[in-house]
């Protein structure tokens, strides 16, 4: 254990000796939490539609005062009127306007005698993030134009009616426990795969050989230590991470105790991956090389961005075997649903079985030579 723990204690005083670089292993995922936590699933407001009347009748009337019902209220576009149904199109095309609503002559007749009144809406369908919100509040006003003005006393059609089980999730709480994740894989990237390579190509690495150190210590406390690095990555990050989210969850002391086994169990997965890959590298170009590939082959399948289930089987087969899937989903489970230990339980099961695993075929392949 002296020689264990002698490894351990040097590695962790390097560390602490460089604190920028635990700062900044925490600066991209916080920075990713911020920003794309913000630009992305929020409510589109702003909008600028043109609205071409050609009809001018009083069902045409209705729809402008829908409108100026949006423009008010949910603001998610405003409507510039046109008079022209040729330069309401070009404007949408070029940009100067995000969708145009024409509508056509005789459309108020149409309503009244119950001849299928359409309302046209040109989108501009290269944005479908734009398109898709205008579609929808436009569906949403066009429904509620179709609703009698005297509803009948019995209900006729049928009605869905939603239950949320929980209160409404902003995008930034949905991308918390995949920035905590990020933080961690960049600690143990950094502050394990990279400083391991940098050691071995310094000379540091040929002390060690010059010990009674055996395999399974050397493999072991260098592995400890860059546990305890990610754990601390993890704690920072969780903590920061929930308070700019605005998650009372870290205040249970409970969920505070499923979060820390989530979190040493995806360092100790993310430790023995990133060994098994780097024990017999060489080169120290060669992880800040992969650091990108894995980045993107690993982060994004794991459905911290959007759902596994809406990729293709090709890419949720590499969700199945990746840690980032199951770490995501456990955080996930106790941040946003306070789900309790069953909901956690696989990951945890699978997070530490992989992390073991891949230390255990690690250590016959570690080279105790030069």
């Amino acid at each position: 254990m002296n020689r264990f723990l002698a490894i351990v204690e040097r590695e962790m005083r390097k560390f602490f000796r460089s604190p920028m670089l635990m700062i900044m292993s925490m600066m991209l995922p916080l920075v990713q939490l911020l920003v794309l936590g913000h630009a992305y699933g929020g409510h589109i407001q702003g909008a600028k539609i043109a609205v071409v009347d050609q009809d001018r009748g009083p069902q045409a009337v209705k729809v402008h005062e829908a409108f100026d019902s949006v423009a008010v209220n949910i603001a998610t576009f405003t409507t510039i009127p046109y008079t022209d149904e040729y330069t309401a199109r070009e404007d949408v095309r070029t940009g100067k306007v995000d969708a145009a609503v024409i509508i056509p002559p005789q459309y108020s007749r149409r309503v009244y005698a119950n001849d299928a009144p359409r309302i046209a809406l040109v989108v501009d369908n290269s944005d479908q993030v734009m398109s898709g919100a205008l579609e929808g509040e436009m569906q949403s006003l066009v429904d509620a134009l179709n609703q009698p003005v005297i509803p009948d006393r019995v209900v006729k059609q049928v009605a869905l009616q939603i239950v949320e089980l929980y209160p409404y999730v902003e995008y930034m709480k949905y991308l918390l426990a995949g920035s905590i994740t990020l933080a961690m894989y960049i600690s143990v990237m950094i502050g394990g795969g990279m400083l391991y390579i940098d050691d071995k190509a310094r000379g540091v690495h040929e002390g060690y050989l010059v010990t009674p150190i055996s395999k399974l210590e050397l493999v072991m406390g260098l592995n400890f230590a860059g546990a305890i690095k990610a754990v601390l990555a993890g704690i920072c990050l969780t903590a920061i991470g929930s308070l700019m989210a605005g998650l009372g969850i870290i205040f249970n002391p409970l969920a505070d105790l499923y979060l820390l086994l989530l979190i040493l169990g995806t360092s100790i997965a993310f430790n023995g991956m990133m060994f098994l890959m780097m024990v017999r590298v060489d080169d120290p170009l060669v992880p800040r090389a992969m650091f990108g590939v894995l980045n993107t082959l690993l982060f994004f399948p794991s459905g911290a961005i959007s759902p596994v289930s809406a990729f293709p089987k090709w890419l949720q087969c590499i969700a199945v075997v990746d840690p980032f899937t199951y770490a995501v989903h456990g955080l996930k489970s106790i941040l946003l649903k306070d789900g309790g230990f069953v909901s956690i339980q696989w990951d945890l099961l699978y997070l530490f079985v992989f992390g073991f695993g891949t230390l255990l075929i690690a250590t016959p392949l570690f080279k105790r030579t030069l």
